[in-house]
């Protein structure tokens, strides 16, 4: 094993350890081993075997190492052209965030044409761990859930958590199921963070206040707090919206959210509240009012839009290979803007009247692309929070 082999190694067993809240002394007396090695190892001055690396990365709850069938290599062959026809598939971020909203809901949810990604089945192997049942119907990727009189939070799935950095979303639904609780959260998600920071500062208001040690966070909810004022969320995140929305849900009172994001996926969680009862105003615009309720026990049905990341990939697909395809099922509103940008940059298409997709507020258009010789934009492209262009959807450009 090499130096500089040695050298990262430690320095991710190190880091590994730290974020597990453990001490070189504690971690040894786990491995059996003495202080002095530990101090070894993380220093890079220590030969490793893979059994060792194993052992270290079982006590770590950490993947230190993995053994894998090597890169993928992938041969392309061109140029060619694209012919036919496509649906665009139901959104992967609004799918995430519906099934961490279906905790909210003491009845059976069934949710249409999920995408079955890696996200969303690790979010399921966490509710299932909960004692919520989860069930595929058909082949169209539709998915029941069933949540129990009563979660089982004190044996959640932590290897299924920690592989997901969606698990912050249990925050605001689970603090009115629980007034004590633990989630294991992924590495990265620390408490003080950027990226976690406008989460608790969203949810505080709700009485809910978590500190992290040990790889989880540890949530109390003081529930003679509730918003006296409108919450203004200090980040227009996506997912920082969804778990306010979540929270002022089950709140039986009105909560105002400002600098909320207006995206896709945001949308379809209102769209979902509404169908739970629940009542959304401003749905669209950064500021949302909620009314909640005490309980939410009823039997829904909802169909999450579609995905307009999807369908810009394939815009791209057909405008790079000059191809005439009809991409149907596009979410309009929410590409309107990258739309009027390849316009401009000699993109030629054509598109259909607007429909409404299956949750009934969507609208969908079907897109014809022709082959089209493009040019440079004359500004910078750059993106923007909805009704910008997408961050996501930057790389296409």
């Amino acid at each position: 094993m090499s130096e500089g082999y040695k050298n990262r190694i430690g320095n991710l067993i190190r880091d590994a350890r730290k974020h597990r809240g453990l001490t070189q002394h504690q971690l040894a007396d786990l491995l059996g081993t003495s202080q002095s090695a530990i101090n070894r190892i993380e220093k890079g001055h220590q030969n490793l075997s893979l059994e060792m690396l194993a052992r270290i990365g079982a006590a770590l709850d950490s993947e230190i190492v993995a053994l894998g069938a090597g890169p993928t290599h992938l041969r392309i062959t061109g140029p060619t052209t694209l012919s036919g026809e496509i649906d665009v598939k139901t959104s992967k971020n609004a799918g995430v965030a519906l099934l961490c909203a279906t905790l909210l809901n003491r009845g059976r949810t069934t949710l249409r044409k999920v995408a079955r990604i890696e996200e969303v089945n690790r979010l399921i192997e966490v509710l299932t761990s909960l004692g919520v049942q989860c069930r595929w119907l058909n082949d169209d990727n539709d998915l029941e859930i069933v949540p129990p009189p009563e979660l089982d939070l004190d044996h959640v799935d932590a290897e299924a958590a920690r592989r997901t950095r969606s698990i912050i979303m249990f925050l605001g639904p689970l603090l009115h199921r629980a007034d004590v609780f633990q989630l294991p959260y992924a590495g990265g998600c620390d408490l003080g963070t950027r990226t976690v920071e406008p989460h608790m500062a969203a949810l505080r208001p709700f009485g809910l206040e978590v500190k992290a040690t040990d790889g989880s966070y540890h949530a109390s909810v003081n529930r003679a707090i509730e918003p006296s004022r409108p919450i203004v969320l200090t980040e227009r995140g996506d997912t920082v919206t969804e778990n306010a929305l979540m929270a002022a849900a089950l709140h039986p009172g009105t909560t105002v959210i400002r600098n909320a994001s207006s995206n896709y996926m945001v949308q379809d969680l209102c769209f979902y509240l509404q169908r739970l009862g629940v009542r959304v105003e401003g749905v669209g615009t950064t500021t949302l009012t909620v009314t909640g309720l005490a309980d939410i026990d009823v039997d829904v049905d909802y169909a999450p839009s579609e995905d307009p990341i999807e369908a810009m990939s394939l815009l791209a697909a057909a405008i790079v290979t000059k191809s005439s395809i009809t991409i149907r099922r596009v979410p309009i509103e929410f590409l309107e803007i990258e739309l009027a940008l390849l316009e401009e940059m000699g993109f030629h298409y054509d598109r259909s009247e607007e429909y409404v997709a299956q949750n009934g507020h969507t609208r969908l258009v079907d897109i014809t692309t022709r082959p089209s010789e493009l040019h440079a934009p004359l500004d910078k492209i750059h993106p923007m929070p909805f009704p910008g262009l997408n961050i996501d959807n930057l790389p296409f450009f």
